[in-house]
């Protein structure tokens, strides 16, 4: 008969401390000789005392007592006010007791002692940085402490940066400059000691693919139901298809039952034939998966492609395409009690010919990094009003045509 484990083996049992102190008395079964003085001692009322909280008893002076009949000024219209508001070109003396109150303490790295001028002679111990009174709690430290005067050293002046229309200019044409004269000698690798660079390349858009949409899907184990020591060229066509179950989103993933209807699937995926010649490739179900992370945003990782142009239809470069998402996926447990709004067992893919949509959507993408005046056209359609009208040199033209002539303005710009 097997034990089930239970699930409260896995929480962390907490020890509480025992406040309760030592028995100040022997047992009562030994006789030993206790002083009968050590009942008496005044530590057994330092816990009272603490806690015990004194009254403090304030006059309305708050204990420095001001007499205002001393000075006849200020309960007399003509009376002399010398004596409250001094010549500054004739000061009274100060009283040598006062003299310490006049002193910087921060000039000082000795702290001010009784009201007592600190004297240069004997150790002085170094002050904690200055901390304010409300910040976050952190840790002082003795290297906070030695990096102090470092963080308050007086930030060098910015130097003016000239934003001038000829200065960009030099800034863009010296930029060229800087790669036309490149010497490949002097790049090393950052982190591989005497590796240098043999050759260089272009980095451009890769317009061939910049219309797809990629995500980059890493599972926490291999897919599939092969070994991982096995190759397996079915991976690298397979199909995941969005689900909901009971409110919950998670993805299906689909291979090929054999190697051969993959590698099939892959060649024509290369080559397309017409769509009367097409043959649909069968997708069998394996199993969910769920998502564990999602990135939305992934702006440092790129799909890159190094071409040396030996096909001839573009010139030698690195084509890159950026990344939509990224997402983790792990293997969902199989539930029975799940009821699935649509579950495909088989999916059968071929090739058809896209649509006029679907080709006009596909320019308009590929157009950022095709088109030259792709920006230019974005400016001009984003300054069209709610009327459908655009405002050029002060001129109301609107969408269908229209303003001097037959859109003749409309066709100068664009």
């Amino acid at each position: 008969m097997s034990l089930r484990k239970s699930k409260l083996d896995l929480l962390v049992r907490v020890r509480y401390s025992n406040p309760l102190p030592a028995p100040p008395c022997p047992p009562k079964l030994l006789d030993i000789p206790t002083n009968p003085l050590r009942y008496a001692q005044p530590a057994f009322i330092n816990a009272i005392t603490n806690d015990t909280p004194l009254p403090m008893i304030v006059d309305a002076e708050c204990g420095m007592p001001l007499d205002l009949g001393r000075w006849e000024c200020l309960w007399e219209e003509d009376g002399d006010d010398a004596t409250l508001n001094p010549d500054p070109d004739n000061l009274p003396p100060l009283d040598p007791k006062d003299r310490f109150l006049l002193g910087d303490p921060s000039a000082s790295a000795t702290p001010y002692t009784n009201g007592a001028i600190p004297t240069p002679s004997g150790t002085s111990t170094p002050l904690p940085p200055h901390v304010p009174w409300l910040r976050k709690t952190e840790y002082l430290s003795r290297e906070g402490v030695q990096r102090t005067p470092s963080s308050q050293e007086s930030k060098q002046p910015l130097q003016p940066i000239d934003v001038s229309h000829e200065a960009q200019l030099r800034t863009i044409e010296s930029g060229f400059t800087a790669c036309a004269s490149l010497d490949l000698t002097t790049l090393s690798h950052p982190n591989k000691t005497g590796v240098t660079a043999v050759e260089s390349y272009e980095v451009l858009p890769d317009a061939d693919i910049w219309a797809n949409a990629y995500d980059l899907f890493r599972f926490s184990e291999r897919p599939g139901e092969r070994p991982v020591d096995t190759e397996d060229p079915r991976l690298d066509c397979a199909i995941l298809r969005p689900m909901e179950s009971d409110g919950d989103h998670f993805l299906a993933y689909y291979l090929t039952k054999e190697d051969a209807e993959a590698l099939e699937f892959k060649e024509e995926r290369l080559a397309p034939k017409r769509s009367e010649d097409n043959k649909a490739t069968a997708f069998h179900f394996v199993r969910d998966y769920e998502t564990v992370k999602i990135e939305q945003e992934v702006p440092n990782e790129f799909l890159l492609v190094l071409d040396n142009g030996d096909t001839g239809e573009r010139g030698p470069g690195a084509y890159y395409k950026n990344i939509e998402r990224k997402m983790t996926l792990k293997k969902k447990r199989m539930n029975a009690s799940d009821t699935y709004a649509d579950k495909w067992q088989v999916v059968h893919i071929s090739h058809v010919a896209m649509s006029s949509e679907e080709i006009e959507e596909r320019n308009e993408t590929l157009a950022e990094v095709v088109d030259p005046l792709y920006l230019f056209s974005r400016d001009a359609e984003g300054e069209v009003d709610a009327d459908g009208e655009v405002d050029v040199g002060g001129i109301g033209i609107g969408a269908e045509g229209g303003g001097e002539g037959d859109g003749g303005i409309m066709a100068e710009i664009f």
